[in-house]
């Protein structure tokens, strides 16, 4: 009998607002949101993330935010590293070209959900999914809408198709 070789997916949360959201953002959008969030899919010795360059990999942590503010252990995946490639480079060339990113709807945690989805088949928390509507749905959220829709976040790393 054949023995499937089973690999750990983590999700690497990273605040980008540095604990200012949780500061700010009752006054600014009259509710509170703990944190800004960028996330990064962990997998085979390498974090995968998707920003305005398309997605983008490193080792973990290896980014100019540094170590993640929290880890959530997503389970584990069947998926060899080499299919796993194989669908990132696809993913790069349709869905997640750097020319597709949006600050709110389809961005890193967008990607990091999709990618937990293929290699786990379960979703990454619905407070990160759901806070893009959270912000949106203030009128100050509202009003930042046309400033927030050029900014592209960026952390580094190597861009996976080795186009830049």
């Amino acid at each position: 009998m054949e023995q499937t070789a089973s690999f750990p997916v983590k999700l690497y949360i990273y605040d980008l607002s540095r604990g200012m959201a949780r500061q700010l953002s009752s006054v600014m959008l009259g509710e509170f949101l703990v944190s800004y969030l960028h996330t990064a899919v962990v997998v085979h010795g390498q974090e995968y993330f998707f920003v305005g360059e398309g997605i983008n990999s490193c080792s973990p942590g290896g980014t100019p935010l540094g170590e993640p503010d929290s880890i959530v252990d997503l389970g584990f995946t069947e998926v060899p590293a080499e299919i796993f490639t194989e669908y990132l480079t696809s993913l790069a060339e349709s869905t997640y070209r750097g020319d597709t990113y949006n600050l709110f709807e389809h961005n890193c945690n967008s990607f990091s959900n999709e990618v937990a989805q293929f290699l786990t088949g379960k979703k990454i928390p619905s407070y990160i999914t759901d806070l893009p509507s959270e912000v949106l749905s203030t009128p100050f959220g509202q009003a930042l809408r046309p400033l927030l829709d050029s900014v592209v976040i960026n952390p580094g790393g190597s861009n996976i198709t080795g186009q830049r």
